[in-house]
């Protein structure tokens, strides 16, 4: 089983806490995890091309994760395309963070952290009861 993170790459580099208790709670799950933001760079000029890279990846994963504290147009896109190949949608949201309506209402599933601690014991509760046990 695989998990497309979206996230941007500013988003990224200020949720390190998050990011790691997100990766445990999808290893402990036996869930890979890809970052986007982590394997490729989308350079002015070639966004088509990352896009299509970032669709292919998705297309990989059985599921996509939305970091929606701070929503971007790429996560947007990334959601849409997800959606449009009925790959369900995990919405992620710090407590505190302004919620996106749209994001929201489109995603499948919805998570809303208070801290790192509070992320991980959500995401691992819902993958429990939301994945196929073995």
């Amino acid at each position: 089983m695989k998990a497309y993170i979206s996230v941007d790459t500013d988003t990224r580099k200020t949720l390190g806490k998050e990011i790691i208790a997100l990766g445990m709670a999808l290893g402990s799950a036996n869930v890979e995890q890809f970052i986007f933001v982590d394997k490729y760079s989308i350079e002015p000029g070639h966004e088509a091309e990352g896009m299509q890279k970032a669709m292919k990846e998705i297309d990989s994963c059985n599921f996509i994760i939305i970091e929606a504290s701070k929503v971007n147009v790429t996560s947007c896109i990334e959601l849409g395309y997800a959606k449009a190949k009925r790959k369900p949608v995990v919405y992620l949201q710090k407590a505190e963070a302004e919620t996106n309506e749209t994001v929201f209402a489109l995603s499948n599933f919805h998570i809303l952290y208070a801290n790192p601690k509070d992320l991980f014991d959500q995401l691992t509760e819902f993958l429990k009861n939301v994945l196929p046990q073995n």
